[in-house]
């Protein structure tokens, strides 16, 4: 069990983070730099790099993947314009860190990772913090989560080769896909698609990113 005893240093550090690192790079969702100040990041790094918790960096957390810098966690949060009634699916947990600040703002989240150490080790985190709005499943997430579609929101934590197909699909009317996209595996453009009415979409580019690429049916083979 983690020891969640509040710690008035690391609650400073997070503050000092959403002052500068987020709201002072321009995110202004209220409901996103709420979450940002709640969630305690240090719990969702290994204990080799805790002390760099709020550093503006991504971080290793094993079999070759990394914690997203929090700014991109914030920004990728605030393009997917959520809302406390909405349902989200994040493929990629990864650490769990941003399936946690999801959570704080919208009612239901579903994260996919495709390493099963992964897997377990975020959702003993997001358990042990009372995170019980979070469902971590272990399985293919390029493909996305077709029997609990459609989704207000996805969210795309790993670099496709196109816009997942299946994804999109499972996006309700007023949907939006949050994913970044690439010819190469590991430098991608961040894109939001949002799902109109009539079943037609509408594609917003928001710049350069890197992540790691996107692996199963709809990514990466």
């Amino acid at each position: 069990m983690l020891d969640t005893t509040p710690q008035p240093k690391r609650q400073q550090a997070r503050n000092e983070m959403v002052d500068s690192q987020i709201a002072g790079r321009g995110i202004s969702d209220s409901y996103v730099l709420e979450a940002m100040r709640t969630v305690p990041r240090e719990f969702f790094v290994p204990g080799d790099v805790d002390n760099f918790a709020y550093d503006d960096m991504p971080l290793p957390i094993g079999q070759g993947q990394t914690i997203s810098q929090p700014y991109i966690v914030a920004l990728m949060a605030q393009i997917a314009e959520l809302h406390p009634t909405d349902k989200v699916l994040e493929i990629g947990t990864g650490s769990g860190y941003s399936a946690a600040v999801l959570s704080r703002i919208a009612d239901e989240v579903f994260t996919i990772e495709h390493h099963e150490s992964l897997a377990m080790r975020a959702d003993n985190i997001l358990t042990d913090l009372g995170y019980d709005n979070v469902t971590v499943l272990h399985r293919d997430g390029s493909s996305g989560l077709p029997e609990e579609s459609p989704f207000d929101a996805i969210v795309v934590t790993a670099g496709a080769p196109s816009v997942p197909r299946l994804l999109r699909e499972q996006l309700k009317p007023g949907g939006r896909l949050v994913v970044p996209v690439g010819t190469d595996e590991h430098r991608q453009r961040l894109f939001q698609i949002y799902r109109r009415g009539d079943g037609t979409f509408d594609t917003e580019d928001y710049g350069p990113v890197a992540f790691v690429p996107l692996i199963g049916r709809e990514g990466w083979a």
